[in-house]
């Protein structure tokens, strides 16, 4: 018999400890607690509708109870759910390798089990392949201003942000940073703010290429070694505030970072299949195809934890040997290339093959995003894909931004709920990203609720 909704409430104010949330404020208020969902919609134990605007933390392509990835998950029960990868291969993990493998344009994947574990395979293949073959003595990573790659110590290192990795610093190895492609609040770029992307005015000479050009050439002339490797999210950051890049940057800091002897490590947990671009993999809408990538969130959909990093058989190859020469790559997890994972995320590759939600989805996202530009309040809007972040501001005319005290993003999203949307901020911007099955109509409820949030809590201005 299920527990009233009073005390479910009670259950998880008592016993559960939320990520990145304040808990003095959460015990303070009453939480949100989710019973079911449907496509695009989630309901709450007291049976009323929301619509999923950030698709459950960014992972759910297709919607929520989809019936192909649940005919798919019901299925493999009936065999197996899970055995170990430690010297067993399976059948669904097999399958999904080669798939993977296929469209990514990379021969060799290694499964894990979340975004951070991807981002740690790689740093690991990365930094041991720097040694070994190129001979490096203190192999040192280049990753992006506003940078955030998971919250294992590895993943955090390649981070910078501080908010959420000053604190660990004690525990971290230095990477340097070099500046992102900002284009809203770059400080070369010389344009008057407009009410459109800012990408689409900007005017710059490339500045931000330059510095990634700087920043290889200071590192060789520092010690004569050069980086390991350099980090991004392919066409746009997202914990940065869900910036986009300005098209060609990605196949220029590629061509830079290989020009300089470096690997090119792609962070697609949130860009890839197909939530940033037509393509599956982010980095080929660009035309680059990394030395690691690295997925999870969109790979099961949100079902099953469960990620993957790609690689080359140059990478592959620098860790055979004699068992004796101990050339292994030592690092693993219990549920790596589980059954159940596999099933859900071959059910979504399959039905990624179908574009005609997704476009739908994009274009609607488009077309009701313009009313947006009414508010004095909105600074930028900017799109990648199915993804958006709209950034607010104290004045659009000078792009002012809000303090952090007085947390507008969040006031926002918090009027956007009792709106029936749900969605949550990153500082300022407002992350719109919808499953991809979402409706014309429903989105449109999306971006009204949003105007009228920002309305309601910011004003109308003049």
């Amino acid at each position: 018999m299920s527990k009233p909704p009073s005390n479910l409430a009670a259950l998880d104010k008592r016993y559960v400890w939320h990520p990145f949330t304040q808990m003095r404020e959460w015990m303070a208020t009453e939480p949100l607690v989710i019973e079911s969902g449907k496509g695009a919609v989630l309901r709450d134990v007291n049976g009323r509708e929301y619509l999923d605007a950030n698709s459950s933390i960014w992972t759910n392509l297709h919607g929520h109870a989809h019936p192909a990835i649940n005919r798919a998950i019901t299925k493999q029960l009936g065999k197996i759910a899970h055995s170990s990868a430690l010297g067993l291969a399976n059948e669904p993990a097999s399958l999904l390798a080669g798939k993977l493998c296929e469209r990514a344009r990379l021969p060799k994947v290694f499964f894990s089990d979340d975004g951070s574990t991807a981002m740690e395979v790689a740093l690991k293949l990365a930094y041991e392949f720097a040694r070994r073959k190129r001979g490096l003595k203190r192999p040192r990573f280049l990753s992006l201003e506003g940078a955030y790659h998971g919250d294992t110590v590895g993943a955090v290192s390649l981070g910078h942000i501080d908010l959420f990795h000053k604190a660990y610093s004690g525990l971290l190895f230095e990477t340097d940073r070099v500046m992102a492609p900002y284009c809203y609040r770059c400080p070369f770029n010389r344009a008057k703010p407009e009410r459109a992307d800012a990408r689409t005015y900007r005017k710059c000479k490339w500045e931000c290429t330059g510095e990634v050009a700087k920043a290889f050439e200071e590192k060789k002339r520092a010690d004569g070694e050069g980086f390991a490797a350099m980090v991004v999210e392919p066409l746009m950051q997202g914990a940065a505030g869900m910036i986009p890049q300005p098209q060609g940057w990605l196949r220029d800091v590629a061509d830079i970072a290989r020009a300089n002897g470096a690997q090119l490590i792609a962070d697609e947990v949130m860009t890839g299949f197909k939530r940033a671009s037509r393509t599956l993999v982010a980095s080929h809408a660009e035309g680059v195809t990394p030395d690691y990538l690295a997925l999870a969130k969109g790979l099961t959909c949100g079902y099953l934890p469960m990620a993957a990093t790609l690689t080359t058989n140059e990478v592959f190859e620098a860790f055979l040997g004699e068992y004796s020469e101990f050339k292994t790559f030592f690092h693993g997890h219990s549920f790596t290339a589980n059954q159940l994972g596999s099933a859900a995320a071959l059910a979504s590759l399959k039905l990624l093959e179908n574009d005609r939600d997704r476009l739908a989805l994009e274009t609607a996202m488009a077309a009701e995003a313009k009313a947006l530009w009414d508010s004095p309040f909105v600074g930028d809007v900017r799109q990648a894909g199915v993804a958006m972040g709209v950034e607010l501001a104290r004045d659009w005319t000078t792009r002012e931004p809000f303090n952090v005290e007085e947390r507008a993003g969040i006031r926002v999203c918090e009027a956007m709920a009792r709106r029936g949307v749900l969605t949550r901020p990153i500082g300022s911007v407002v992350v719109i990203m919808p499953p991809f099955c979402t409706t014309r109509r429903q989105a449109r409820k999306i971006f009204a609720a949003l105007h009228e949030s920002i309305d309601e809590v910011l004003g109308r201005g003049r």
